[in-house]
């Protein structure tokens, strides 16, 4: 995985998952190419579009949980506890209409990051 960002960028990173222990090694550990992957358990070895379609699927997901529209919005909302005092005191002032601070907090969020 990439140290700075966490993101996962190569197939080990998905080798990881799949299966508990060590499992899996490198008969040339300064080149973890797919051709060099070794199984030391008995197991099955994973296909080559296993592994690159695993990776992609774990890379996939950390960008919904890291660098998208979602994950922006998700980190600017208010707390649930902060956006349910707003809509009660909404509530009590009669604004549950788009004029009130939890609608219009919300919509200068989805603005802010739009899909």
């Amino acid at each position: 995985m990439n140290l700075q960002t966490g993101k996962p960028d190569h197939i080990e990173d998905y080798l990881c998952t799949v299966r508990g222990g060590q499992w899996f090694g490198w008969s040339d550990s300064s080149n973890k190419v797919y051709a060099n992957l070794v199984v030391h358990d008995g197991g099955s070895k994973p296909s080559e579009t296993d592994c690159t379609n695993g990776l992609k699927a774990l890379q996939d997901a950390w960008t919904i949980n890291n660098d998208s529209y979602k994950s922006k919005r998700r980190d600017s909302y208010n707390s649930i506890e902060d956006q349910l005092d707003a809509l009660y005191k909404d509530m009590l002032a009669g604004k549950l209409d788009t004029t009130g601070t939890w609608a219009t907090h919300i919509k200068s969020v989805k603005d802010s990051h739009p899909k």
